[in-house]
């Protein structure tokens, strides 16, 4: 009773439209496309945050400033809101119930962010706004909160989709043996990429997105290199690479598993040995003299194997991308050279794989000239090398090139920036690279391209990465959008391309 006569006084005071209970729309749209923004930050004159869903949507509902002029500070990794004459960033409006308003942002960007495809309250201000999200699942899938690095493939007519340490509502500790989804593909019943995906996740007797890659030994199980095989009856097969960590981030088992359709669950094949050649990374069909490969990219295809099953489960059968050869001093192999004296790349079953770091020691030691490690790439504008850490390779047909996205490593951000690249073969020459995604002290990593759902001849792709606080010194996580995976389209007519 006393509650109730509280509020009846309040209203008296102050007016019915501080109880309303219709909130008051804001809506954050990119000044180039009209499209919502989403992960765009708008905070009070008192430190009151709202975040714009996938919509670029916030419902904004305190009834204790509704009816008053409020002034909201606005910011978003990659896009920009001009400074008033005091160099704030922001924009008052009068809040009534029901009512909406609108902010433009530049996008810095050369990509546009387009949604979050994982967590929870995907659209959830548009939701409590009244609006249809174009999704089935806006606000819960799989009771999913939280999904590191994603790996997917087309299998059975249908895009697979596998994520690693995946967060649940129910405890700190969720799912760390690879959660999975299907979706169709955008001509077969599938959403347009640029609206959205419906994922349908595999789920457990209580709905929560099971494990299905739950191999034997201690520590999660992690998953790379999936791919679509056919065997000799001409019968598709879903394989995956996959390896045990202990909980110190040891590596002590890697093999090949294969996908049971009919339980939504990998079954171990094959234990491949934690030294030599396997799998890693994201497979792209390569065809190599007539003879067809899979190309293993991290961004770089430092590894392949021939693109049948039998190759695929022989470890013997994998080569690298290489000058090297194996001694007995695994930190320091022997450079081999060419009759000229330069160093002689060619694939190799009995090679080690070259890799930035190695590239770099071997610099150091002398072993190599600085010209000469296999992949560089460097900044178009400034010319200055680029340390690339990881990302995915797709021939594109708008460019009639292999375009690369790739994450720098010690750029702006630790691990927040993404590059375009482009070359005539998946070897290169790799060179200039174009930023097209930067974050204020935020990682966004492990970038993955889906080539499934280019656009207009290939003009219009789409990747998407893991949003995370981790591996920055930022204390502040984004709620609902940290730890989760954002979609990407880039436009290759953009003439900053």
């Amino acid at each position: 009773m006393r509650l109730l006569l509280t509020i009846a006084a309040t209203a008296l005071l102050y007016g019915s439209s501080t109880l309303a209970a219709e909130p008051f729309q804001i809506q954050v749209i990119d000044d180039a496309t009209g499209r919502g923004v989403p992960l765009v930050e708008l905070t009070t004159v008192n430190d009151v945050r709202y975040i714009t869903d996938s919509a670029g949507n916030i419902a904004y509902d305190d009834i204790s400033l509704m009816g008053q002029k409020v002034y909201f500070f606005v910011k978003s990794h990659g896009y920009e809101y001009p400074a008033d004459q005091f160099g704030y960033r922001g924009k008052s409006f009068l809040t009534k119930p029901g009512g909406k308003a609108t902010i433009k942002l530049k996008r810095i960007n050369i990509a546009e962010r387009l949604y979050r495809m994982t967590g929870s309250g995907i659209y959830r201000d548009s939701v409590m706004l009244g609006e249809k999200p174009p999704t089935d699942h806006p606000l819960l899938n799989g009771r999913v909160t939280g999904s590191d690095s994603v790996v997917n493939t087309i299998y059975n007519g249908r895009l697979y989709w596998f994520w690693s340490d995946t967060n649940l509502p129910k405890y700190p500790l969720g799912n760390f043996h690879a959660p999975g989804a299907t979706s169709a593909l955008p001509n077969e019943g599938g959403l347009d990429p640029r609206v959205g995906v419906n994922l349908e996740y595999f789920v457990d007797d209580q709905g929560y997105a099971k494990k299905t890659c739950e191999m034997p030994g201690e520590g999660p199980t992690w998953i790379d290199g999936l791919t679509t095989l056919k065997d000799e009856a001409g019968k598709e097969r879903l394989l995956a690479h996959y390896v045990k960590v202990t909980q110190a981030m040891v590596m002590h088992t890697r093999g090949i598993a294969e996908f049971n359709a009919s339980k939504n669950q990998f079954e171990m094949v094959k234990e491949f040995k934690l030294k030599e050649l396997h799998p890693t990374g994201h497979p792209v069909h390569v065809t190599d003299d007539g003879v067809g490969y899979l190309y293993f990219a991290h961004p770089f295809p430092y590894t392949r194997v021939r693109a049948t099953m039998e190759a695929f489960l022989d470890q013997s059968q994998y080569e690298a991308y290489t000058c090297l050869k194996a001694t007995k001093d695994p930190k320091s192999p022997e450079v081999i050279r060419n009759a000229q004296g330069e160093a002689e790349y060619k694939w190799r079953r009995e090679g080690v794989p070259m890799n930035h770091n190695l590239s770099k020691d071997l610099v150091k030691q002398g072993k190599l000239k600085a010209n000469e490690a296999v992949f560089q790439l460097r900044d178009r504008e400034t010319g200055k090398p680029l340390q690339a850490h990881g990302g995915s390779l797709a021939w594109n047909e708008y460019r009639q090139k292999w375009v690369m996205i790739v994450l720098e490593t010690f750029g702006t951000s630790f691990l927040g920036e993404i590059w375009y690249a482009e070359a005539d073969t998946p070897l290169g020459p790799w060179g200039d690279a174009v930023k097209i995604v930067t974050h204020d002290n935020y990682s966004f990593y492990n970038p993955k391209q889906h080539p499934y759902f280019d656009q207009d001849g290939g003009r219009y792709i789409y990747f998407e990465g893991t949003y995370t606080h981790t591996f920055t010194d930022n204390p502040d996580q984004t709620p609902r959008y940290d730890y989760n995976q954002i979609m990407y389209r880039l436009d290759l007519k953009d003439e900053r391309l």
